[in-house]
């Protein structure tokens, strides 16, 4: 390989991996210390880059804050992935149950709080909204991919899948917004069982 390309080779690695650093600092600073707090002075201290660094990378907070929003979606996309090894060889109820434990999972993680600061500052903030929203449509879209891949194809393939699927989702995430404000397992919620309960009836087995 030429000097040169070697060179260049090395800079976007540089490069990919300072933003990286960025986007993970604005997350960890939008969870610590929500979207007021999630300044640019405070994510460049966190990741430990230049100023210049920094606004190369995103020349805008919001536009930093809408990246990290992506960044957000992708590690989660890739938690699924990884959740999704433990239901193999699972079918029928079992695999219901279990989908929607993991489903549920999703609502008390860091990534759902960084979410969370990032659709209440858009509430006020124009901009924001503007730059979040066509970000949001097309990660609610993979979110609910990789959602699928829970159920699996028995599920999914049902009728009324895709309305019970987007009632879990949105019930869910009303639930988990509750937990900003009374903080106890997730795992015991009283809900739980209720959404069992609501899949099994309108996702009978064929």
């Amino acid at each position: 390989m030429a000097p040169s390309a070697t060179r260049r080779g090395r800079r976007e690695e540089r490069t990919a991996t300072s933003r990286t650093r960025i986007l993970d600092a604005a997350v960890a600073c939008l969870v610590e210390s929500g979207y007021a707090g999630a300044t640019t002075l405070r994510i460049q201290a966190r990741a430990g880059v230049s100023r210049g660094r920094l606004l190369h990378h995103f020349p805008s907070r919001d536009q930093l804050l809408v990246a990290a929003s992506r960044h957000l979606a992708v590690e989660r996309l890739r938690r699924t992935g990884a959740r999704i090894e433990g239901l193999e060889g699972l079918s029928g109820p079992e695999r219901l149950d279990r989908a929607i434990e993991l489903m549920w999972e999703t609502f008390s993680e860091p990534h759902f709080w960084a979410a969370v600061e990032l659709w209440t500052a858009a509430r006020t903030r124009d901009e924001l909204r503007a730059a979040l929203l066509p970000e949001e449509r097309e990660i609610g879209a993979a979110i609910r991919a990789g959602m699928d891949r829970f159920y699996g194809p028995e599920l999914v393939t049902h009728p009324a899948y895709p309305q019970v699927r987007d009632l879990l989702f949105t019930s869910m995430r009303g639930v988990g917004l509750a937990y900003a404000l009374e903080h106890r397992d997730p795992r015991t919620d009283p809900h739980l069982p209720l959404w069992k309960q609501l899949a099994r009836t309108l996702l009978p087995p064929p």
